[in-house]
């Protein structure tokens, strides 16, 4: 069991997207507070422990805390939004600091899109950049994408652009946007329906397994993700018993969460993965139970393919 956990450093951000989940509030986690969390996560286990943001690169003391977290044997990450790593002198510096693997947020191939998304003009050139130097290190990188209606019918394109760009992404994360932040509230035009993005996710699922890649899909039904309910984080952190401790700076502080259930439809009492689904974020508020439908493939068969991996 291998538990990854989180620790926000800023709130502060260089973008402004229109459904980000931890907009900026000010808050600035000091270095003291930083690494007696650091220490705390590796006296838990953790075997990894992701910095985020807001944008952790703004974080005057990153490179500190990632070479902190090696000297702790636990392998240090970064969520960016690959503005500041545009610069190859500032990405080396974390390099030396260690850092190997890095997710980067990208949500459309389409430049003006994700500048659209974003509210930030050049953000995709300056993602590119950031691309490039993370090949010329040597750093690992994943892509974290919000599936939201603007980029819900392409999430296939811009995988199959990305990749024959970039050979060495070698993982995806698509996480349903969670409509309930107050920066969504500001922009209901970029939630999606779950039948909007459900051929495209599909085809795109299908494109990265053939392509030897790796992804997880969260705040998605098991209904809605083709055969690759083994990849849905929340399926397999069900199976696996695993949790996520996060660090918010805002008055959450600390949540663990071992509890990967969300609400269930009338139709999730027929389907034979309801206890390894969690079942439909924000239900009949933003994401419509109607489209949910009864599953019939064997969920101990998916559960061993979880547990073999």
């Amino acid at each position: 069991m291998a538990n990854i956990y989180y620790l926000q450093l800023t709130r502060e951000c260089n973008q402004n997207c229109r459904f980000c989940s931890n907009p900026s509030n000010g808050s600035v986690i000091s270095a003291g507070k930083a690494g007696a969390m650091i220490r705390s996560y590796a006296g838990l286990g953790a075997s990894g422990i992701v910095f985020t943001g807001g944008e952790p690169t703004l974080h005057k003391n990153l490179p500190d805390f990632i070479s902190y977290a090696k000297t702790l044997k636990m392998e240090p990450r970064i969520v960016t939004n690959g503005q500041r790593t545009a610069s190859l002198e500032y990405l080396t510096e974390l390099r030396r600091a260690g850092l190997a693997l890095m997710h980067v947020s990208i949500h459309s191939h389409v430049a003006a899109l994700q500048d659209h998304l974003s509210r930030t003009k050049g953000s995709m050139r300056r993602i590119h950049k950031t691309l490039k130097n993370a090949g010329r290190l040597g750093i690992e990188v994943n892509v974290n994408t919000v599936i939201n209606r603007y980029n819900s019918g392409h999430l296939h394109l811009a995988a199959r652009r990305l990749c024959a760009k970039y050979p060495f992404i070698s993982h995806f994360v698509y996480n349903n946007m969670d409509p309930g932040m107050e920066r969504v509230v500001e922009f209901p035009d970029t939630i999606p329906s779950l039948s909007g993005f459900e051929a495209s996710l599909a085809a795109a699922m299908r494109f990265l397994d053939g392509s030897g890649r790796t992804f997880r899909v969260e705040r998605v039904p098991l209904c809605f993700m083709a055969e690759y309910a083994h990849c849905s984080t929340e399926t397999r952190k069900i199976v696996k018993k695993e949790n996520r401790l996060t660090y918010f700076l805002d008055e959450k502080e600390l949540i663990a969460q071992d509890d990967w259930g969300y609400d269930k439809g009338r139709r999730c009492r027929a389907c034979r993965l309801d206890k390894i689904c969690a079942g439909l974020y924000k239900k009949d508020v933003y994401y419509k139970s109607e489209e949910l439908c009864p599953m019939f493939s064997d969920p101990d068969e998916i559960a061993a393919k979880i547990t073999d991996q």
